[in-house]
């Protein structure tokens, strides 16, 4: 990916926030609350809250807002009737603000519903900060491929690939020997195989260091979201899949690393709060302030590092082989997944169970070329349906 800077004279950037109101938009409009001279809301969209979303755009003053769910449309317009706000619901009119004129865009719409209007960012070109990993696991080389006819700059909000982005010597590819992806391990890191077949959905959310979401939180537990990660740090770094490692951190303070071929490792280190790098993206090329706790690295003393057992969490080996396949099998992957995690959250099927699940599905579907949002939304699609189909005759 060729890194483009743009011209930082120009105050204040406009930006646009495609999924304002889940976490990570939250975090970013915090982030813009305390810098109001240096940021100016373009466009802000939801999901289904359009409390939530008539709120902040009451504050923000943003030209457009919209509402994916249109059932929420009402709600919507009512909220900002008079404020001048455009408005807009469904699908498209998320596409809609994903064009609308802006320097920046933040992606963090959850799921495959973020891939159409992430897309149409990248093909507008400018600044794209995502936090979809469905953006480059499901649909890599048709992201990639766009992001090379516009010209547009991805930057990672996720904070192990952001942290690999700002080690990561993109002048000099070739003195780059490994990247280094750190994974806390989850609440299971010290469980046997046979305890973690009993445990429960509450048990598996408890994350012992990052506030996430119950999905994001099961991933870490069955270390699924490490391997999404290799998937998406392949198709941004352009490094093999056999040049990417994970290393389990407990700590969660070094993110991630970068070994060079002069067996130097840089790393990028900072306390486990999401305003870290949504800062580094928000204001690149260069830096803001972030209200986030400093590092007393005499306070912490150990780092722990070691490696991740596959057995425990086959996850990992999944992921590896999804992307070694490559085509649509990182699409079937993310999909089977998902479904298989929200089995797990219903109480519908154990925890060991998502990987089986996924390891079924990857091994009857084969892989199609991503030609296409089409193909990779169809395959999505599929190999939902497929787990959906064998949840229910698991209950049976």
């Amino acid at each position: 990916m060729a890194i483009v800077l743009p011209d930082t004279a120009v105050a204040p950037r406009r930006v646009t926030i495609l999924g304002s109101t889940g976490s990570v938009g939250c975090n970013t409009i915090d982030l813009i609350d305390r810098n109001r001279d240096r940021f100016e809301v373009a466009a802000v969209t939801a999901g289904s809250n359009a409390s939530l979303l008539a709120e902040q755009a009451l504050r923000l003053r943003p030209r457009f807002a919209a509402l994916a769910d249109p059932a929420g449309y009402g709600d919507l317009k009512r909220a900002l009737s008079g404020s001048g706000i455009a408005i807009g619901a469904g699908p498209d009119a998320v596409v809609e603000a994903a064009e609308h004129p802006s320097d920046w865009i933040m992606a963090a719409i959850v799921g495959a519903a973020g891939l159409a209007p992430t897309l149409a960012a990248i093909r507008r070109g400018g600044i794209i900060a995502f936090a979809n990993k469905e953006c480059l696991v499901c649909a890599g080389p048709l992201m990639m491929r766009e992001v090379a006819k516009s010209g547009a700059t991805l930057l990672p909000v996720d904070s192990e690939h952001n942290a690999i982005f700002q080690v990561f010597d993109f002048e000099r590819r070739d003195a780059i020997e490994e990247l280094i992806l750190t994974a806390s391990g989850g609440p299971f890191l010290k469980l046997s195989r046979d305890a973690m077949q009993h445990m429960t959905p509450a048990e598996a959310t408890n994350h012992p260091n990052w506030d996430m979401g119950d999905k994001i939180s099961i991933d870490s537990a069955t270390m699924m979201n490490k391997g999404l990660e290799i998937i998406e740090a392949h198709h941004l770094f352009g490094l093999p899949e056999d040049r990417i490692s994970v290393l389990v951190h407990p700590q969660s303070v070094v993110h991630s690393m970068v070994r060079y071929v002069d067996g130097s490792v840089l790393a990028q280190l900072g306390q486990p709060d999401m305003r870290t790098p949504i800062a580094y993206t928000l204001a690149w090329p260069e830096r803001m302030a972030a209200p986030v706790e400093r590092l007393d690295l005499a306070a912490l003393s150990t780092l722990d590092f070691e490696a991740p057992d596959p057995l425990r969490f086959p996850a990992l080996g999944l992921a590896r082989e999804a992307l070694r396949a490559g085509g649509t099998m990182p699409t079937a992957l993310n999909a089977a997944n998902e479904e298989a995690v929200a089995g797990f959250l219903e109480n519908r099927i154990g925890f060991l169970d998502i990987a089986r699940l996924v390891e079924h599905i990857l091994s009857a579907m084969p892989p199609c070329e991503t030609d296409s949002l089409d193909t990779v939304l169809a395959t999505d699609a599929e190999a939902r349906r497929r787990v959906r189909q064998e949840i229910v005759a698991m209950a049976g």
